[in-house]
């Protein structure tokens, strides 16, 4: 789903067995449950008022997750061989881009959840500026509008004439400003990434170290609720770990492979594969965050 692509020997790699049969029946499952446990999230958490920063910025997680969802039939459909040649550039100019621009957003939103868990516990603050209702709305808002302003000119700028060859490989149907616009966006989304994942993981780690330092206060049996919390926290770092960590660890000599490093054939199959795998790793977010945000409901105890 990643809009760059090699000139030379692209057909071929996304001809394999892999690609034409293994990852896009992955995607239906992926698909099938991401729709079940999202659609249940949905019904759950919009029937809560806003009431306060955690739940708004739940709701824009869920968001995320359903729009990012809905992206799948057209790569799972255009990978399977089924649709027609314009359906490839309808991949390469929307759906990819819908993709990608969820993927963030979530990523972001998972990164203020952990702030906003931070400043509660560790801070013991409920009157932070993050907290604020108002505030959390604009911010959430301002998220989506600078995310949209990144990544939509890769739709836009996708705007060379298609023909049958050239939706074979994306990068054809950009403009010379559309390459360099995507290689930016890129690169951009990358810092994003390991911004949000350094602030999740110093949030939650702070988060834990204060749960043990704490639980004896309790009344209750402290050991039970320290594991408890503390699997929750480990739980949600697991999850973001395991789910965008390779990716955005391979995304970086791909994204240089596919702007002037050269590689060599048998490189570049390993490579895109692993960088296809990897992004297959980080779709299936969309599944585990339905149990993130559960974990997430369940009010901390005892922390003070």
């Amino acid at each position: 789903m990643d809009n760059l692509g090699s000139p030379m020997h692209l057909t071929s790699l996304n001809n394999t067995i892999f690609m034409k049969r293994v990852l896009p029946t992955l995607y239906v499952f992926l698909f099938c449950g991401a729709l079940v446990l999202n659609s249940l999230a949905t019904w759950i958490f919009f029937r809560i008022s806003n009431q306060s920063s955690f739940i708004i910025y739940l709701k824009n997680m869920v968001a995320a997750d359903i729009f990012m969802t809905l992206s799948f039939p057209f790569k799972i459909i255009g990978d399977f061989g089924l649709g027609n040649w314009q359906l490839r550039v309808i991949v390469c100019r929307y759906s990819a881009v819908v993709f990608y621009l969820n993927m963030y957003i979530g990523i972001i939103f998972l990164a203020l959840i952990s702030l906003e868990r931070f400043i509660k516990v560790v801070r013991n603050s409920g009157n932070s500026i993050i907290q604020s209702v108002t505030i959390s709305k604009s911010l959430s808002a301002g998220i989506w509008l600078m995310m949209l302003i990144l990544l939509v000119p890769n739709s836009i700028l996708t705007n060379e004439n298609p023909t049958e060859e050239t939706s074979k490989h994306c990068f054809k149907l950009k403009s010379s400003l559309g390459m360099k616009w995507h290689k930016v966006s890129t690169y951009f989304c990358i810092i994003i990434f390991w911004v949000s994942f350094s602030v999740l993981l110093f949030c939650y780690t702070s988060i834990a170290v204060k749960i043990y330092k704490s639980y004896k206060k309790c009344s209750r049996d402290n050991s039970v609720t320290r594991r408890k919390f503390n699997r929750n926290i480990f739980s949600v770092l697991i999850v973001f770990i395991g789910c965008f960590v390779p990716y955005h660890v391979c995304r970086i000599p791909y994204t240089l492979s596919q702007t002037g490093i050269s590689f060599s054939y048998q490189g570049q199959l390993l490579l895109f594969h692993f960088k296809e795998g990897t992004l297959f790793l980080s779709a299936m977010n969309v599944c585990l965050d339905p149990v993130i945000y559960f974990l997430f409901s369940l009010p901390i105890y005892c922390i003070y």
